[in-house]
């Protein structure tokens, strides 16, 4: 028997909401209905469902999801051991069992061959066929089903088919408004909110080269990064170099621009 409590979210995650999205979500769930949270890489999506799956009291199990990634994994297997073969749950197919919310995280980066599983438990179904196993799974009253990824950074070949997008309700996140992320960054961190204002000021200028030169901008996961080198000590400068701007690009007119930036801000 599969211990719930392993999977529940003991300690409350920080999360500074931005809008309505805690309201939207526990709608959401109050309907069981299927999510798919859509943002750009670091922005804080995983953040808002381990804080939801603790402010509702859920079981939350978390698949990062990859192109290496089959059926099987999210299912289950056949494991052989010394009295022969046993079956091994899935942690999709254990979230339905044990009514715990299953978060895929980046969905598009598994193959679609392999996301199509998930089609049963997300319409009046609710259900999951063990096709190996000859078992249907019923899903548990409380199970939800929750997807993310980054739409600005998909190509023709990753992006999710739309048999599989009308299955879901959809809720946008992007980066927290300029005073609220360096309130966030401050309170994850511990540095000064001044010190925390100029590294979003970095943030910014790199959001701005979206598109001419940088495929993604600076992450606010990047901006605590930063914080946290400058709390250990680092000279800021040092800092936003290293967690800012060398992790995003290799190009040499990018990475000066940035620095000087960087310059500009913590002179």
């Amino acid at each position: 028997m599969t211990d719930i409590e392993q999977y529940k979210v003991t300690e409350e995650p920080f999360y500074q909401p931005s809008a309505n999205e805690v309201e939207l979500y526990e709608a959401a769930y109050r309907a069981r209905l299927p999510v798919m949270v859509k943002g750009p890489t670091g922005c804080g999506k995983s953040r808002f469902i381990e804080y939801m799956a603790w402010r509702l009291g859920k079981p939350l199990i978390t698949v990062a999801c990859n192109e290496d990634m089959t059926a099987a994994d999210l299912v289950g297997r056949y494991l052989l051991d010394a009295d022969g073969t046993r079956w091994l749950d899935g942690p999709l197919t254990t979230a339905a069992r044990i009514g715990a919310i299953c978060y895929l995280d980046e969905i598009v980066e598994a193959r679609q061959d392999t996301t199509v599983v998930i089609h049963p438990l997300t319409d009046h179904r609710r259900s999951l066929p063990l096709d190996k196993k000859g078992e249907v799974v019923r899903a548990h009253e409380d199970f939800q089903l929750v997807i993310s990824y980054n739409p600005g950074y998909q190509s023709l070949m990753k992006d999710l088919k739309q048999s599989t997008k009308q299955r879901f309700v959809g809720m946008d996140f992007d980066y927290a408004p300029a005073d609220l992320e360096a309130r966030i960054v401050s309170e994850e961190t511990g540095i000064d909110t001044d010190a925390a204002k100029r590294l979003v000021q970095v943030g910014e200028a790199a959001r701005n080269l979206k598109g001419h030169g940088l495929d993604e901008g600076i992450s606010t996961r990047l901006l605590v990064y930063a914080a946290s080198l400058m709390r250990k000590g680092i000279d800021a400068k040092d800092a936003a170099r290293m967690a800012l701007v060398r992790p995003i690009t290799d190009d040499a007119d990018i990475r000066d621009t940035l620095d000087s930036a960087i310059d500009a801000v913590f002179a």
